[in-house]
């Protein structure tokens, strides 16, 4: 899940997990865990922080329409298992928009609360964050930090734009005032996508480069044969 560049690899989204958890002191779960990073509260014992860590090649997109893309889940089967439950189905989803929108927050929202401190977990959701990093094939980076808590879907404007034919189409989209908050492919993958205005992040960077590693050479090549000397060369001798 490396971004692979000619012979060199890009930090990855497990990088980025990785980096964070050890700038905060925190552990990355590395597992289909709520939150990627769980970092512990220093005033209460026991309490941690969630970060959801996101990673996106949307910085350019930033750039155009001030919304920040991050995909809060693909998991099509307990989306659609939630909305069977309310009698919603493939042969009748789109004539529901604004239930479904519903039904589709609700769900994330049960996942965060089934790891919060008031559900006997022992997650602060109230300050819990989505941490983004977007970035472009220019190599320059940018962090947002949003909460975990999303717009009230009562505020919204669901519909499924209309197809190539005039039909309504597959593609469930959230609309606020000024935008597309969030699209949901049911029937092509099952991603939830979020899209919140960078003016509402809590915290945000400014861009950024990483630093150059000089004259290391790095590479998957040069990982391979660091971490496995012997067996690497025993293969280049083949």
């Amino acid at each position: 899940m490396l971004q692979v560049e000619s012979n060199l690899t890009l930090p990855g989204w497990r990088d980025f997990e990785r980096a964070v958890a050890l700038a905060f002191n925190g552990e990355a779960q590395e597992s289909k865990a709520i939150f990627d990073v769980l970092i512990p509260s220093t005033s209460a014992p026991g309490i941690k922080y969630g970060l959801s860590c996101k990673m996106r090649r949307e910085l350019n997109k930033i750039l155009r329409t001030n919304r920040v893309s991050l995909e809060l889940s693909n998991s099509a089967g307990q989306f659609w298992a939630y909305l069977r439950a309310k009698g919603i189905n493939q042969s009748n989803y789109q004539k529901r928009p604004f239930d479904v929108g519903q039904s589709l927050l609700e769900v994330v929202d049960r996942w965060h609360q089934a790891v919060s401190i008031v559900h006997g977990g022992v997650v602060d959701l109230s300050k819990s964050s989505y941490l983004v990093l977007s970035w472009n094939r220019s190599k320059l980076y940018q962090l947002h930090q949003f909460p975990v808590v999303h717009a009230n879907p009562d505020s919204l404007s669901w519909h499924f734009p209309t197809n190539k034919s005039g039909g309504a189409g597959r593609r469930l989209v959230g609309s606020d005032s000024t935008g597309t908050l969030f699209e949901w492919y049911g029937e092509s993958g099952g991603q939830l996508k979020y899209y919140p205005s960078a003016n509402e992040a809590i915290w945000a960077s400014d861009q950024f480069e990483l630093e150059p590693l000089g004259d290391i050479e790095y590479g998957v090549l040069k990982k391979a044969a660091a971490y496995f000397p012997r067996k690497w060369a025993d293969a280049c001798e083949e």
